[in-house]
């Protein structure tokens, strides 16, 4: 099956990203796919993330089996074209309140980017072939006219009677995604007339990554039924550290006697880095009342994406005296590489076995409840079975259950509680406490059944049409998947 993947997120550091390549990378063994997947990661169409615009950046650090487009169907102006869907966007989000001119630009406008992105989506698909297209995150606002053109382009490719179609691949809705900008909402709250929904054509599919976003989908004005297809998480494998992890710490002057925090989500507004720089602060302050090492704070995403907000977490850190000990990585690539300057960039699962060897932990700590609809930070803190902070969000118990093992942030102000908590977790951790284990352990169970990989197997299994997919149903089971995976990753880190 030749697959090809369209982004609507507008970044190569979303943690949506690495779930896909979690997906391509333990399908990798079976040789269903014909390499390279083809991508185009939105960076076109998404130059609100301005200092991305149009073709990313240049050390994105790509694996070896993705071939990302470069290419900007619209010849317009950056600022121009950022004003168009701007605009957009807004008066999508409040089509209720236009009037009937305002619903007739509104139309125009979409129609005058629409018409070239279908026709550059055709001969994408046709240039190479492709058998299905994995859509995320297309189903969102945030470009309607992309949206609308990929429907065109796909009802072109491929009409009722054939095989192959779109995957639309949806982790965040209308709903339960409550982003707000300058005090407006970013989304409308449900679908209207003008976000097109997956299900206009037989050549649609459509998947989600939780119940609960299933349960919203359910609501929508459309014939197709969204299928839950739970994320899948990376293998981190239990080898040694290597030299490129020890390249990465020298290149940051990161002392191997101290532990390592990770915050693995983006510098974006409702994230809450804010609040896991306030916590860290009060980490190395429980540190130091201990004599024990001070930490170090990683935070994967990059200042570019959201400068105002950078810079208020910056100066924060500054203010609080901790910004020597913390380490913003400008973006974690999809896959371990060296640039130019032949400087180390770890992906996650690098930077997860370093936190793991090092007796670390990870903070997850989104500041609105009603962001995420999984929430990826319990999740690869279990796999790595390192003591993990997370504050109150609204779909926590429904993945993670009432039995986690987090230590829970309930008020952002008062932090001095759980920090020590996390201390006392991270120390016994290290001290190989069986108790604390036992915890660990514990949670990194219920992760595996949360994020079962047997419902992709099937959907892939379904779509190429290939039988006989191994499946891997029992915890005891993926190790052997973890050592083939790990086998492969090492590989292309040698090899970049």
């Amino acid at each position: 099956m030749k697959l090809a993947l369209i982004s609507g997120d507008g970044l190569p550091v979303s943690g949506l990203l690495t779930i896909f390549r979690n997906v391509v990378e333990a399908e990798l063994p079976n040789d269903t796919l014909d390499l390279p997947v083809v991508a185009d990661l939105g960076f076109s169409w998404r130059p609100d993330k301005r200092n991305f615009f149009p073709r990313g950046r240049e050390d994105a650090g790509y694996p070896s089996w993705m071939d990302v487009s470069t290419a900007v169907p619209l010849g317009t102006a950056r600022d121009e074209l950022e004003h168009a869907l701007t605009s957009i966007r807004g008066a999508v989000a409040r089509a209720d309140s236009l009037d009937d001119r305002e619903r007739t630009e509104l139309r125009r406008l979409v129609q005058s980017i629409a018409e070239p992105y279908e026709d550059y989506f055709a001969k994408w698909f046709e240039e190479h072939d492709v058998d299905w297209v994995c859509a995320v995150n297309m189903t969102l606002s945030d470009a309607v006219p992309v949206t609308l053109a990929l429907h065109r382009a796909a009802a072109r490719r491929w009409p009722a009677d054939a095989s192959g179609g779109v995957l639309f691949w949806d982790h965040d809705l209308f709903g339960s995604y409550s982003v707000y900008e300058e005090g407006a909402r970013v989304y409308p709250s449900k679908p209207n007339q003008f976000t097109p929904l997956p299900g206009s054509h037989p050549c649609h599919r459509w998947a989600v990554v939780s119940p609960g976003l299933a349960a919203e989908a359910a609501e929508y004005p459309t014939g197709l039924s969204a299928t839950t297809v739970p994320n899948v998480l990376p293998a981190l494998g239990s080898g040694e550290l290597e030299k490129r992890h020890d390249a990465f710490r020298e290149q940051h002057g990161l002392s191997p006697d101290r532990p390592l925090l990770l915050v693995p989500v983006r510098v974006f507004q409702v994230k809450g880095v804010e609040i896991s720089v306030r916590m860290f602060a009060e980490i190395k302050r429980t540190c130091a009342a201990r004599n024990l090492p001070a930490p170090y704070l990683l935070v994967f995403g990059s200042l570019d994406e959201d400068p105002p907000y950078a810079a208020q977490v910056v100066s924060l850190a500054r203010d609080l005296n901790v910004r020597d000990d913390v380490v913003f990585l400008d973006g974690v690539p999809l896959s371990s590489h060296q640039d130019t300057a032949l400087r180390w960039h770890l992906d996650e699962v690098d930077l997860l076995r370093l936190c793991r060897a090092g007796g670390g932990a990870v903070l997850f700590t989104p500041n609105t409840a009603d962001v995420e609809s999984v929430g990826l930070g319990p999740a690869l803190a279990a796999i790595a079975e390192v003591p993990c902070a997370v504050t109150e969000y609204a779909c926590f118990e429904d993945i993670y259950g009432v039995q986690s093992g987090c230590v829970k942030i309930t008020e952002t102000v008062e932090l001095v509680v759980p920090a020590e908590r996390l201390v006392s977790l991270m120390v016994r951790n290290s001290e190989g406490d069986p108790a604390v284990r036992e915890i660990l352990r514990r949670d990194r169970e219920q992760v595996l059944r949360s994020f079962d990989p047997q419902p992709w197997k099937e959907l892939l299994r379904e779509i190429t049409g290939v039988a006989g997919v191994a499946e891997v149903t029992e915890i005891a089971e993926i190790a052997e998947g973890e050592r083939r995976i790990e086998g492969h990753r090492d590989l292309s880190a040698r090899t970049t």
